[in-house]
């Protein structure tokens, strides 16, 4: 379980930044509970600008932003004690331990010395590195590299991370090993938030999802609610009648599209009583029915095509 908290996670009021001329993020509103949190976007979306601006690292152009219920430009210096943060791009020094460095980032958030060192301990315990612990950073891999930075970021026990593309440049099983493990931090009471343009990521790991394009929120809601579907799909025997099908159902208000040799049926409805009637309207044979899966992709494309 994640921890519990009476403020929203995180809530934004008319949010933009800008850099000089560069609009990055156009007046976000938006509040998210506490839980895991998926900020999905293209390259170049605003994604890695808003962790920023929350962290209190930029200051944002205009309007208000709050975490764990402070408001980042009255109180940065809270915030950033109650959370923890792992940058996109590598931060580590290359000639210190992993332990050392864990050690080093428990003791700037306030940790003394002895208890410093047990949380390191346990903590790269934790993300897979107590083996590897006392190996100097400039060593490891890639994947390694991204579990030390996890470590630092969690090493003092925040409330909640931020996590900017925490899977950059890892391979398949180092991708799912991180993700395993981004899973597990609500079992310790952290709630995170996770950036990251690679939207199965997102669907495999977070509850709530924030869309952003342009530096603008696309949609936001819980994941389930955003990507459940009343859809479903129908593939018809090769010589049946495709358009004398895709006339029956659009004659009883449903809604239709073909996607190859798929027919995609929405009605407001019992959608499969709707195929069912036209598909003896029409004479047709089915070869599949089955009930339509939308993946985040499928809603960030469609609503990016809707602005």
């Amino acid at each position: 379980m994640t921890a519990p908290t009476a403020e929203p996670l995180i809530s934004t009021s008319q949010l933009g930044h800008a850099y000089g001329d560069v609009v990055a993020l156009h007046h976000l509103d938006f509040v998210v509970p506490a839980g895991r949190v998926g900020l999905v976007g293209a390259n170049g979306a605003g994604k890695s600008t808003l962790i920023k601006v929350l962290l209190g690292i930029l200051d944002p152009t205009e309007g208000t932003a709050r975490v764990l219920g402070i408001d980042v430009g009255e109180d940065p210096i809270t915030v950033r004690s109650k959370v923890g943060y792992m940058p996109e791009e590598s931060c580590l020094p290359l000639a210190q331990t992993a332990a050392d460095f864990t050690v080093y980032a428990a003791e700037l958030a306030g940790i003394p010395t002895k208890a410093a060192r047990q949380r390191a301990s346990d903590v790269l315990t934790l993300v897979g590195l107590h083996e590897e612990r006392f190996r100097y950073i400039g060593e490891f891999s890639t994947g390694m590299k991204q579990r030390a930075m996890l470590a630092q970021a969690i090493v003092h026990d925040p409330e909640l991370v931020f996590l900017d593309e925490p899977t950059a440049g890892l391979d398949p099983a180092g991708r799912e090993d991180m993700l395993s493990l981004i899973s597990r931090l609500g079992e310790f009471g952290i709630n995170v938030l996770v950036s990251s343009h690679v939207l199965t990521d997102i669907e495999s790991t977070c509850d709530w999802v924030v869309m952003l394009d342009g530096g603008r929120v696309l949609r936001t809601g819980p994941l389930t609610g955003i990507t459940g579907s009343d859809a479903v799909d129908v593939e018809l025997l090769g010589d049946n009648d495709h358009d004398g099908v895709i006339a029956a159902l659009r004659t009883r208000g449903a809604e239709v599209e073909v996607r190859g040799g798929v027919i995609r049926v929405t009605a407001n409805d019992d959608a499969f009583d709707i195929i069912r009637d036209a598909l003896a309207e029409a004479g047709a044979g089915m070869r599949r029915l089955s009930q339509s899966e939308t993946s985040l992709e499928d809603i960030f494309l469609a609503a990016g095509d809707n602005e």
